[in-house]
């Protein structure tokens, strides 16, 4: 494992500033600049915006210099890099769209949203990744539009999030509940998507649970991305559980991952499981081949 630097060349506030990478892990990286007393702010999705005048400080400190060009292959080659698509700059934009025709007249609740989507602890469970079940729901939803309650209930399911299993999903929910009712929702629409929030714990709907399936199937949407976002998602997941000891998180993502492929369905709907059981299964049955290698090595 590495970190490294590249020169200061990028123009902002007065100055130029480099870029901070690991060749490994994000865990890593965050150990290094929180060490290094670099603020959590100057984290930008899969490395941090130092200043020039940081350079050498961060050299002796033990980041290797390396040109531009070599530090963005590094960084593609780990599968820490967030491509331009999922930045949550390149976001902003369309999650507004699409809330402004979700909810009408409701900008303020849909900023409130996307500002808990960006909470810098988040590491996977981000605007991208709601952004990506909102896109999965179009393209599985009957003629590419899910149910009102459905949409809803993605942009809310992981409002809430401290990573505690369970807890997270009833406190989503409960903001759904409020802030729904605040909106104007008739009661039964709101209970709708709570209901469908708190499914998302288990996402165990029942067979004539159609809205139900739906939201599941495309919150899981990610286990079947291809090999190099897959990896991606699993770095995410590792970086938000770092304050686990390596011995622990395998065990515990292992137990996930064996859930996973115990479940019968996987995912409910004919057209998710078209388009992405056979990887899904292909990647969990990869990550969790890794994990017991790994336990083996430690």
């Amino acid at each position: 494992m590495a970190i490294l630097i590249d020169s200061p060349m990028w123009p902002a506030h007065g100055t130029v500033f480099a870029h901070l990478i690991s060749d490994t892990s994000l865990t890593e990286l965050h150990d290094f600049a929180s060490g290094a007393e670099i603020p959590e702010r100057a984290f930008d999705e899969d490395h941090y915006d130092v200043p020039e005048r940081r350079h050498a400080d961060l050299v002796r400190r033990g980041a290797i210099p390396v040109d531009g060009r070599t530090l963005a292959r590094t960084l593609i080659a780990s599968g820490l890099r967030v491509p331009a698509r999922e930045r949550a700059k390149a976001l902003a934009l369309p999650l507004a769209q699409r809330w402004d025709r979700l909810l009408p007249g409701r900008p303020e609740l849909g900023r409130e949203l996307v500002e808990r989507w960006s909470e810098p602890h988040r590491r996977y469970h981000t605007g991208a990744h709601l952004f990506a079940v909102l896109t999965a729901l179009e393209s599985i939803a009957d003629d590419g539009a899910a149910p009102p309650a459905v949409v809803l209930a993605a942009w809310f399911h992981d409002a809430v999030y401290a990573g505690a299993a369970g807890r997270d999903e009833e406190d989503s929910a409960q903001l759904a509940e409020t802030r729904l009712a605040d909106a104007g929702l008739a009661r039964g629409e709101v209970a709708e998507v709570a209901r469908l929030v708190r499914l998302t714990a288990s996402h165990a709907p029942a067979a004539d649970d159609g809205a139900g399936q739906l939201l599941c199937d495309v919150d899981l949407s990610v286990l079947a991305r291809d090999p190099a976002g897959y990896r991606r998602y699993t770095i995410q997941v590792r970086a938000e559980y770092s304050q686990i000891p390596d011995e622990l998180f395998r065990a515990g993502r292992a137990r996930v991952l064996e859930h996973l492929l115990a479940l019968d369905p996987l995912f409910h709907t004919e057209r998710a499981r078209e388009l992405w059981l056979e990887r899904a299964h292909a990647n969990l049955l990869t990550e969790l081949d890794e994990l017991r290698e790994a336990a083996r090595q430690a």
